[in-house]
């Protein structure tokens, strides 16, 4: 992607809209969608890292009720011409199609690597990114991988669609609010840079192929680890308690509060 001069790259992520329900969330929303209107004057491109919603299910014709704000920012500035990309997190996993057919918007659903160029097409500075959620990642947490592999095959899916749009809702607002990573507060505290898993994982990936950053959500913590001389990992924190995202001018890459 070649970035125009004057131009710049941002990332959000762990909105977690609708907990702990949609009302109480609604300033939260509010509030991310002034942060969208302000960077679109000068966004070359925005990137989500997942969890915008605290849970999200796409029936073969519903979509979970609400977010109205929030998805008609992003299809006005997807119609503007800034491209969005979007990567699904732990609790919007079942994303399948509304946000391509309907926003014009990509969604991955593992990591991806991006080339961001900036400056005069004769003299282009070239900057590799490794971007996703973040979560099933690194080593450890054997339970949570078994149980999303369960969560995302077509069976599961298949079952959980059959049930009437108001109870599944209902029994996953319920779980999804028992998790108490939509607080922040059990997961936000720093584990060291020896222990903090997206930071292993990152290091692992070095041993493959140079990224100059690796960029995640999911801990709910603003973080920048130093890996090696030439390479970073930052994680995005939340849009519950710290309200930070990360923004990319094409030499610097800085973690903000808005």
């Amino acid at each position: 992607m070649e970035i125009p001069k004057g131009k710049k790259i941002y990332f959000a992520s762990d909105n977690h809209l609708g907990a702990p329900n949609i009302e109480a969330s609604r300033p939260r929303e509010k509030k991310f969608v002034a942060w969208l209107d302000e960077v679109k004057h000068d966004a070359a491109a925005i990137f989500l890292l997942g969890d915008l919603f605290d849970f999200w299910f796409e029936y073969k014709t519903v979509v979970p009720k609400g977010f109205t704000r929030t998805l008609g920012k992003l299809a006005e500035i997807a119609d503007s011409g800034i491209p969005i990309h979007y990567f699904v997190g732990n609790h919007d996993l079942w994303m399948n199609g509304y946000f391509e057919e309907e926003l014009g918007i990509p969604v991955y659903h593992k990591p991806q690597e991006f080339t961001f160029s900036f400056g005069a097409s004769t003299m282009l500075s070239h900057h590799t990114f490794f971007i996703g959620h973040g979560d099933g990642l690194g080593p450890g947490d054997k339970g949570y991988k078994r149980m999303k592999r369960v969560l995302t095959s077509p069976f599961f899916k298949w079952l959980f669609k059959w049930g009437h749009p108001d109870i599944g809702m209902r029994i996953a607002q319920y779980f999804s609010v028992k998790n108490k990573l939509i607080s922040g507060d059990d997961d936000a505290k720093f584990l060291g840079e020896d222990n903090e898993w997206l930071a292993v994982y990152s290091k692992r990936k070095l041993e493959e192929k140079h990224c100059d950053f690796f960029v995640f959500g999911h801990r709910h913590l603003p973080l920048e680890i130093q890996l090696n001389e030439t390479s970073k990992y930052i994680n995005l924190g939340d849009w519950i308690q710290y309200f930070t995202y990360g923004v990319f001018d094409g030499e610097n890459f800085k973690l903000k509060e808005y």
